[in-house]
Parts: structure tokens; sequence; C-alpha cells
């Protein structure tokens, strides 16, 4: 998309006026329909939001999707408390995967900083009715006035979505967990904290094996902690994770079952000339997602998105400058913690744009192809249905356009971290905050 390209329109947004620390979302994630959306906030809650079927035909016709609307929500996690550490757990989600969908109901993985739950999302539109031991209002019978038997029917009720624990995986970090991907095998999920990574099976909650340790004998050698890891999304026996020191290391699972020993490490060498006091810390990488082909890695730093190829390691193929007019202004985002926010990164459907988010409530979209980036802001003028979202620049010099954001004028409270891209199709999910929006690009909808 370059900078001049039609903007996205607005497909739906989910506001609240009232911003609580317990409202801020923290994950977004498409199921593999993309017909379910998940947010999971700092609260500890999940809401999932469905794609309207009804209208979906009438849509297509004008170009549009269907409005997600709310479909469940629930309490994932609650607060808890280590009392060997005397620590506090937030109930903060850290992380939502869908599973792949088998049968009529869904499947989800939800976590915090310790515990993951699989979650068994349902619909029920009937109800037994007719019990021989139970009344109607489901308490037991005395078995001596039960003089004959009769077979209990079905019969039908309003909807109702029920959302019940399957399986809580937990005790298996002693570090806050940042990760969670599920297995292209369908049965085995992975989760890694600051230092170590562990593998699951779905059907066992009591045991996990540990196939990446990077704590150091002596913490006092700790160099660098794992940041994000992910599943390849095709090949079951190959995983990627990143490290706080800019480095991604692709493991083999058939190798070693302690990848301890990677089979490839990708990282850039620095420039001697760029050297700082925060070239560490900028270069940390807080997402690596795999492309849908698997071919490539995109990962993101706290100023720029790159593409690496899995066949070169000795650097990134594509580097895309995400707010570079930051760079003069590090000293102060060091002061206020901005310089350690975690943004994450997403491919769209094909592969051949990214998206990342920034400051001010903007968030920036990257044609490979052509290279050109536009920045686009998520705000509550615009969140009409259908309304054109329209690109935005930030000044830092020269000629100043109408509509420029001088860079002294950003917003640093308002900071676009999590977002999701539909699977098949040009919608994306932007969380901003307590709000959430969903945009879908009609031009290309229409081309599609």
């Amino acid at each position: 998309m370059g900078e001049d390209s039609e903007s996205p329109k607005i497909n739906h947004s989910f506001l609240r006026d009232y911003v609580t620390e317990a409202d801020v979302i923290s994950t977004v994630e498409f199921n593999q329909t993309g017909d379910l959306l998940a947010t999971g906030d700092k609260g500890g809650r999940v809401v999932i939001f469905q794609r309207e079927t009804e209208s979906k035909g009438e849509c297509e016709e004008l170009g549009e999707s269907g409005e997600y609307n709310v479909y469940s929500t629930f309490q994932s996690h609650e607060p808890d408390f280590d009392y060997l550490k005397s620590l506090e757990i937030e109930e903060k989600i850290n992380k939502i995967r869908w599973l792949p969908h088998q049968n009529a109901a869904h499947f989800l993985l939800s976590t915090n900083d310790k515990t993951i739950k699989l979650w068994k999302v349902s619909e029920r539109d009937k109800r037994p009715e007719g019990y021989n031991l139970k009344d109607e209002e489901g308490r037991i019978k005395d078995v001596s006035t039960v003089t004959s038997l009769r077979v209990p029917v079905l019969k039908p009720t309003d909807l109702m979505v029920e959302v019940r624990p399957r399986r809580i995986f937990a005790n298996g970090h002693t570090y806050h967990v940042n990760s969670i991907s599920v297995n292209s095998d369908g049965e085995t999920y992975l989760s890694a904290d600051d230092l170590r990574i562990n593998m699951w099976h779905l059907d066992i909650t009591d045991r996990s094996f540990n196939i990446v340790d990077i704590k150091p004998a002596n913490m006092e050698d700790l160099t660098e902690v794992i940041t994000a890891a992910e599943f390849h999304p095709h090949h079951c026996h190959l995983f990627v994770y990143s490290s706080s020191k800019g480095t991604l290391r692709l493991c083999d699972m058939r190798e070693s079952a302690l990848c301890d020993k990677h089979s490839k490490i990708f990282e850039e060498p620095e420039d001697p000339g760029n050297r700082s006091f925060f070239s560490e810390i900028i270069s940390s990488v807080s997402d690596v997602k795999f492309s849908h082909s698997g071919r490539y890695l995109l990962t993101r730093d706290y100023l720029t998105v790159k593409v690496w190829d899995l066949n070169m390691e000795k650097g990134p193929v594509e580097t895309y400058q995400v707010h570079e007019y930051l760079r003069s202004k590090l000293c102060s985002l060091y002061e206020n913690d901005c310089i350690f926010d975690k943004f994450e990164c997403v491919w769209n459907s094909n592969d051949s744009v990214i998206m990342t988010g920034a400051y001010n409530s903007f968030f920036r979209m990257f044609d490979r192809e052509t290279g050109r980036g536009v920045t686009l802001e998520a705000w509550r003028e615009s969140s009409k249905p259908r309304a054109v979202l329209r690109t935005r620049r930030v000044y830092t010099g020269g000629r100043r356009r109408r509509g420029d954001v001088g860079v002294d004028s950003l917003d640093f409270s308002k900071k676009i971290l999590h977002m999701a891209w539909h699977p098949a199709e040009n919608i994306i999910a932007i969380a901003a905050t307590n709000n959430l929006y969903i945009f879908q690009d009609r031009v290309n909808a229409e081309n599609q």
C-alpha cells in the first residue's frame, strides 16, 4: 500500500468511553476461518466476536463483509498469589491461540503469566426434558416415587453459547509466559517464558517437555532472554524463538530432544557507527511470525519490522522503518519506559503486506512488492461504519502539509501494540487501549 492508495474502511468498532486498567486489550486473535475473533484484556476476560452470517451474501455483493458482534464473554483468569515467592500473579491475558476447527465446537488456549487454559466454546439450542430421576428444576427425585419409566426427549430452546474449561496447564513455568503456539500436528503446543520453552500435549496437563533452556548456571551470567516463540505453520518439528539480543534461532526437534543447539541462527551485524547506549534495547525482538507459506519470518524490534528468508541467515532480506523519527527521542522514551513497549507484527493472507503498530493511535502497513508504507490512524472520529480512514504523516522537517502531526505532538499513551489479520480476507482487528477496531479494505475486497 502506498501513501496515495485508497484507505481501508471501518467495518465495525467497539468503543468504551472510560478507560480502566482492567479493560485494556492485551491480545487479539482470529480463528482459522476468520469467522470468530477473540480478545483478551488485563482484567483476565476473553471476549469472542462472531461474524454475522445472515447478511453475508448481501454484503459480498456490495464488496463488504458481515459485521462482527459479541458472541460470548467469559472470565478466563483470576488474580493469584505465589506463596513461595510472595508474588502476585496478574490475571492479564498474555496470548490467545485457537485450535484447528474439527467439530461443531471451538477450542482456544489462553494464558496469563503462569497458567495456560484450554476452553471449549459450543452452542446449544436444545435441552433435554423428561428425566426419570430428576424433576423439572434438576433436583434428584426420591427413587421410591418413580412408578414408571419414560424416554427423555430433546426440545428446542433459545440458542445458548457455553464456554467451559477443558484443561488447565499449570506449574510449567518459573518465569512469565510470553508466547503460546499450536503445532501443525493439532496435538501439541509450545509455551515460552523468559528462559525456557516447554512443549505440551493437549490431553496431558500434569507434565510438559522442556525443549529449550537458556538459563545459565549463575544468573549473573545472564545476557539475553527469550521474547517470543512460534511453531512452523507446516512442519511440526520446526520452531523459532527470538531473543532480547535481536537474534532468531530456528530449532529442529528431530536433531535433539533438548534444542539448546539451534539449527540456524539469524542475526544482523551491528553497524558500529550507530552504536549507542540504547542499541541493545531497541534491537530486542518483541514479536516473530512465520509467513503463511512458511518460507519467511517477520520480526518487530523497537524501530523497524524485518523480513527474513529461512534460507539466508546473514541478515534480513527486507527492512522497513516504522518510526525512525523517534531515534532522536530515545532518551525521553527510556525515561518514560516506552522504549520497552512490545509491538506485534502480522502478515496479510498472501504474505504480500505486513502490518505493525506505533504511537498516537497510528499503525503502519508496508507493501512488500513496492516497499512503500502507509500510516493509518485508529480514532473515534472515523468510527462510523464504512467511514474512510485517512492516511497520516508525522512532520519531522521540510514542507509541512495539512494534517501532518508534529513529532513533538505525538501521544505516547495511545499505542497500538496488538493486532490481527483475517486469515483469508483484507480484514484487520486493531486494539487501541480499551477499544477494538475492525477495518476492511473494500477496494481490494471487490477485486478478489
